[in-house]
This record gives structure tokens, sequence and C-alpha cells, in this order.
């Protein structure tokens, strides 16, 4: 089963800093999934063509169920991570854009500058999350229960939780 974390940032691309945030989605996985994963990391720059391509060679290519995004959620110009996201779903799932920004109002007011969304692209689920590892985990926290039953739904592999950390939610039947 492979996982798709894909670091947005022209600065960290370029090397000029370290990428915090796909290490970030690495170590929260790793304590929240109990199924076998691997990672399929990458860090590129905030180029809408880019970032579209790159979504679709992880999802159609690589076969990733889960594709996690930080970075170029914000309102700054350069910030397209949304745009390419939605051009390459199906499907858009707005609720995990509202929940995440309604956990990160609690501790920052500029959450509501955060433009983050999700989307499923044929059997995969997509999802954009903030830059700050702080903010990562928060999110992730909020949406991890209800991302193994979404990827049910789509025909993907059976994601199961360390309930320690998260626990999933699947209707009963």
């Amino acid at each position: 089963m492979r996982i798709g974390i894909l670091t947005v940032s022209d600065r960290a691309s370029r090397g000029e800093y370290a990428d915090k945030g796909g290490p970030a989605i690495v170590e929260f996985l790793r304590e929240a999934l109990s199924c076998e994963w691997e990672p399929r990391a990458l860090v590129i720059p905030d180029e809408q063509d880019q970032i579209e391509s790159t979504l679709k060679a992880l999802c159609d290519d690589e076969g990733c169920c889960l594709v996690v995004t930080t970075g170029g959620t914000g309102p700054a110009k350069r910030d397209v991570t949304p745009e390419a996201t939605e051009a390459v779903c199906e499907k858009l799932l707005p609720g995990f854009g509202e929940l995440m920004r309604a956990v990160s109002l609690r501790s920052v007011p500029t959450a509501i500058l955060s433009r983050q969304t999700a989307g499923v692209r044929g059997k995969s689920l997509i999802v954009n999350l903030p830059g700050k590892p702080t903010a990562i985990r928060e999110c992730l926290l909020a949406v991890m229960p209800a991302i193994p039953y979404c990827i049910d739904l789509i025909g993907g592999p059976s994601l199961t939780t360390n309930e320690a950390v998260v626990k999933a939610f699947r209707p009963k039947t």
C-alpha cells in the first residue's frame, strides 16, 4: 500500500531550507496507521502544472491510495495547491477543508486564510494540509477518522489505524 506525501514549496525544493512538512506527515502516519504502507515522498516548487502532473503520477502511476500534500494553501500569489488539486480530481470533498479550518481556528485566528481541500481521483484520495508541522498533526488528527472509510468507498485498500492515536470510523453493517 502506497501513500504519497507531497511537499509544495519553492524554497524547500531549491534546498534553501529543510522540508519539515513532509517528514511531519510521515511521522504522523507511522503513528496512526497499523497497516503496512510505504511512503512516496516528493518535494516540488509552487508551480501549478508541476503539482498537477505530480498528483496524477502519484495517483495513476504509483497507485497511491492516499496523497497528502503540505504547503501552498494560503492566499499568496504562488499558493496554488488547492487549484491543482481541484483540477485533477473528479469529486471534491469540501468537508475536509471545513473541518481542518474549524480545528485550526482554535489555535490561530489566521486559519481562515487557509484554503485546504480534498478530492477523489480514481481510487485515490488527495488531502491538502497546511505547511506547519504542528498544524499538520492537528489537521490529520481531525480528518483521519474519515480517511479509511473514504478510501473504502472509492475502491482503495483497507487502511487500519492505531486506535491509541486515532480511531477510524466505519459504519456498522
